[in-house]
């Protein structure tokens, strides 16, 4: 399943190779789970632009998975979504303070 390797590829730091493994979920998912889907590569894609030093592009993917995660708190098909939501927020604070080091996402 896309989703489950998806997620483990985030746990393991590998963003690139997420977002590709759910981009891949994400394109033949019904239309009630597309946004959830989306919202997760939005989250592997900030880390990864946080790793290469992209602020602009990290901002920007944190600003999409929070919109698109939203709506899915606290959990959906066994992810908790709201602990997802707070290490977005968390993401976005760090990088309101300069700082392109972000812990893990806990997904």
């Amino acid at each position: 399943m896309s989703l489950e390797r998806g997620l483990e590829l985030i746990r393991a730091g590998k963003y690139f190779e997420a977002h590709e493994e759910l981009e891949d979920e994400w394109r033949e998912a019904p239309d009630g789970e597309r946004d959830f889907l989306q919202g997760l590569v939005h989250v592997a894609v900030a880390w990864l632009h946080a790793e290469r030093s992209n602020r602009p592009g990290c901002e920007r993917q944190l600003e999409k998975a929070a919109r698109r995660l939203g709506p899915y708190r606290p959990a959906h098909r066994g992810v908790d979504v709201a602990v997802v939501l707070a290490d977005v927020e968390s993401a976005r604070k760090l990088i309101a303070g300069r700082s392109l080091e972000l812990p893990a996402p806990r997904v």
